[in-house]
């Protein structure tokens, strides 16, 4: 069974950078969509990037669109990276990476995805 796990640094200033992996054991993500939610206090899980694991297609949030940008680590089969550009103090939430096989309209459904890491807290604040 697949099992993910999320890390990055977990504070940044507004207007920086982190970056967040989402490495797998038991598997390899390389045949499955790959995709990065968040949930902030008090609000629902959102969407926020996906992978297509056929083609390597990128979806983003609206809100994240030209800041994110998700990825395959080509040197490491078994890991996604999320590279946060710009971080906003919206941002904030705990990050969560999901793996599954979904067809595009339910690319930022997160009933479409099989497996979960445990999230990641991002906080940016000044």
């Amino acid at each position: 069974q697949l099992q993910l796990v999320d890390a990055g640094r977990d504070l940044a200033r507004p207007g920086a950078s982190l970056t967040l992996s989402c490495a797998a054991s038991g598997g390899t993500v390389n045949s499955y969509g790959v995709a990065w939610f968040r949930q902030a206090p008090v609000e629902e899980l959102s969407f926020v990037a996906a992978i297509r694991w056929n083609n390597g297609a990128t979806y983003y949030a609206d809100s994240v669109k030209g800041r994110f940008s998700i990825a395959r680590n080509r040197a490491n089969s078994a890991a996604v990276h999320l590279q946060m550009n710009s971080l906003q103090p919206e941002d904030t939430a705990v990050y969560y990476c999901a793996a599954g096989r979904p067809i595009t309209s339910t690319i930022a459904t997160p009933g479409a995805y099989y497996y979960w890491g445990q999230g990641t807290q991002v906080t940016v604040s000044s």
